[in-house]
């Protein structure tokens, strides 16, 4: 169950509780510090905000747009502040400093993950497989604050898209979601389905509403 917070609420209270993102403790009171939905897992409290910028953080899966090539790497748009970079090491295979544009070219997207935070900003990594230019689909913007409604505790949500749609989808962390179907058709259902999530992501029990919802298009 997620409830809707505003700051200052008292979110949850006792000893065993302890604050997460969103959250502080006073006393023996968790207290919200920002809108958004309260999430408790292992007594650990946060609030994940409705609206906001993309945080990134090392781990997360994103997808991001090369804006520029310099003589050892690409610098990719992954809709930070902080500027991100992927560098000619973090690719899989061997790539000449003359051939740069044969992996990744200005204007293609990419699929990639944070491997570093530091000083200079973020740096990429595409070494593993599932990694790299995405070559075709479509590719859609959410708020980055809704993604962790899209994917569902432990991909239990993006599971069902995947398997009403018959669709490949990758969920970036920064709000942009690829989805490669058989079919146009299948592609704008899974993109659909999406949209449906993002507008009542503060439902509670929404893995039925989605599944109560599929249900009702196939008709």
């Amino acid at each position: 169950m997620r409830q809707i917070t505003i700051p200052g609420e008292i979110i949850a209270s006792g000893d065993k509780y302890l604050p997460g993102e969103g959250t502080e403790k006073r006393g023996k009171d968790i207290v919200a510090l920002k809108y958004g939905l309260m999430e408790e897992s292992n007594n650990l409290v946060k609030v994940i905000p409705l609206s906001g910028v993309y945080l990134p953080r090392r781990g997360n899966v994103v997808i991001g747009k090369v804006e520029n090539i310099t003589f050892n790497g690409w610098v990719v748009d992954i809709g930070t502040a902080e500027s991100s970079f992927l560098p000619i090491s973090e690719t899989p295979r061997f790539v000449s400093k003359d051939g740069l544009e044969e992996v990744l070219d200005i204007g293609d997207m990419v699929i990639a993950k944070i491997n570093e935070i530091n000083k200079r900003g973020v740096d990429l990594t595409i070494r593993m497989r599932g990694y790299g230019r995405i070559e075709d689909g479509m590719i859609i913007k959410i708020n980055s604050n809704k993604v962790p409604r899209v994917i569902g505790k432990e991909g239990s949500m993006v599971s069902i898209i995947k398997d009403e749609t018959k669709c490949e989808i990758t969920v970036g962390q920064n709000g942009l979601i690829w989805i490669q179907g058989k079919s146009v058709e299948d592609e704008l259902f899974a993109k659909k389905a999406i949209q449906f999530i993002v507008d009542n992501s503060f439902v509670e029990g929404l893995t039925e509403e989605v599944k109560k919802w599929f249900e009702e298009e196939r008709k």
